[in-house]
């Protein structure tokens, strides 16, 4: 069965990796996910050299359908969250 990586996750692999203790880890993770998320309101693509390209993307309003009973009905207009992986990424899972 596959493992989600959390959050936590990452803090206590960058701990062990590093050697920097839990708290010092979490600082340096919710600073790096809060500059991604800083730049991604201010309308800025975020870019990971090696790993990818992070965008907001504006969808449409359209008219969706609901697949069990057919009936049709507005989608509103929102922004998402998209991300294009490098090619350097896409390569190590060839």
């Amino acid at each position: 069965m596959k493992k989600t990586w959390t959050r936590n996750d990452i803090i206590e692999a960058i701990s062990d990796n590093v050697g920097l203790s839990l708290s010092e880890s979490s600082v340096i993770i919710e600073e790096i996910f809060e500059l991604i998320l800083n730049g991604l309101e201010n309308g800025e693509d975020v870019k990971i050299s090696s790993f990818g390209t992070f965008s907001v993307r504006h969808k449409k309003i359209r008219i969706g359908r609901n697949p069990k009973t057919g009936v049709e009905a507005p989608i509103k207009a929102r922004n998402v969250v998209t991300f294009n992986s490098s090619n350097i990424l896409k390569s190590k899972f060839k």
